[in-house]
């Protein structure tokens, strides 16, 4: 999940598989695959660098064997 800035200030964290579309108008619109919508203060640049970093996250948890350890059984 992102951490974004609703315009009022406050904080959202959003599921980034849920994204269907970005629009930049003044402000950031997100639509998500359910047809929720959310206005928020960070750039489209800003939202794509913080979704490719957890991405990235999450890809070196899965090859370091890092998110394998959770799923093992307990002898």
């Amino acid at each position: 999940m992102i951490r974004l800035t609703r315009l009022d200030g406050s904080e959202l964290y959003l599921n980034e598989d849920l994204i269907e579309l970005v629009e930049e108008t003044p402000d950031t619109h997100i639509t998500l695959i359910n047809g929720n919508r959310y206005v928020v203060q960070e750039k489209a640049s800003m939202l794509i660098e913080r979704i490719l970093s957890q991405k990235i996250r999450v890809m070196r948890r899965v090859r370091n064997g890092l998110a394998k350890s959770y799923l093992r059984r307990e002898r």
